[in-house]
């Protein structure tokens, strides 16, 4: 009898493995699926016909067609289908209605309600937490990263993974705790797999994080990463060009806040020989906050 699949098949380690290198990291169904088990063919069925005497002749099943019937399905062009709610691209009137709910928003609670109603972000529909913010919405400093990850997602705070633990490290060093700043980020809903947020998908929710440092009006911004800074500086210069020196974030109503740019903690361990340069920024932090008296 020959084998049903071959001998050198991985073994279920490796495949988890690959499953979690890949951000497969959650089952879509209670039941596992046999993706190889055979289906019958449903049969087709032919419309009903009309015969001579006005009858109606019930329509004939059949399991075969003709080759030509076959070509010209094949080349037939595709059906048109309506997109779903889930998977329908914002527009911009997806990105029109997160100004309009930032703007009214008065606090920063009523900004998170209105960020939870808020449909217009295709991630929502596959994160399982609004990842708001940590931290004290009274400090002089709020720290902005990209996105949440998976430990975020399911804890629904920033930065609680190993990226967050080296993040309390780097704010130890220069005497600052997660009572003393305030963490939040621009993307609030995890993208799936962990993949990089589209463009679009940062614009729906710019309006979100930049309503939210005017609300905290922090005396100083750290922008954690390039997309943090591309976003919020309003540049196109690279992480490392940018980092190390002071910059400016306006918000909305004409305030104007130091912002330092610095490596977002997954790069730093990712390339660990870079620490020491996120080192010199957070030292630079740290005389800016001397200097305004904090």
């Amino acid at each position: 009898m020959t084998a049903a699949f071959p001998n050198n098949r991985p073994d279920i380690a490796d495949l988890l493995a690959f499953y979690a290198s890949v951000g497969v990291d959650e089952a879509l169904e209670d039941r596992s699926v046999n993706r190889f088990a055979e289906v019958a063919p449903k049969p087709m069925e032919r419309a009903p016909t009309v015969a001579s005497s006005g009858d109606t002749v019930a329509p004939q099943r059949s399991t075969n067609i003709s080759r030509a019937e076959a070509g010209d399905r094949a080349n037939a062009p595709p059906v048109a289908r309506p997109p779903s709610a889930t998977t329908a691209v914002p527009d911009e009137a997806q990105a029109a209605l997160a100004r309009q709910l930032a703007t009214t928003a008065t606090t920063l609670d009523e900004l998170r309600q209105h960020m939870a109603s808020f449909d217009g972000c295709n991630l929502k529909t596959t994160a399982k937490s609004l990842v708001f913010a940590d931290g004290n919405p009274e400090a002089a400093v709020m720290l902005v990263g990209e996105a949440p990850g998976r430990d975020e997602d399911i804890e629904g705070l920033p930065f609680v993974g190993r990226s967050g633990r080296l993040l309390d490290r780097m704010l130890a060093a220069i005497g600052l705790d997660r009572t003393s700043v305030y963490i939040a980020n621009v993307i609030p809903w995890r993208p799936p797999g962990n993949r990089t947020p589209t463009p679009h998908e940062t614009e729906i929710c710019r309006p979100f994080i930049e309503r939210q440092i005017e609300l905290v009006n922090p005396k100083v911004l750290i922008n954690l990463g390039g997309p943090s800074a591309k976003t919020l500086l309003n540049t196109s210069e690279g992480i490392l060009r940018l980092r190390g020196n002071w910059r400016v974030h306006t918000t909305a109503s004409g305030i104007a806040i130091p912002a330092m740019p610095t490596l977002h903690p997954a790069y730093l361990l990712r390339t660990p020989a870079h620490k020491k340069l996120a080192w010199r920024d957070f030292l630079e932090v740290k005389a800016k906050l001397r200097a305004l008296g904090d």
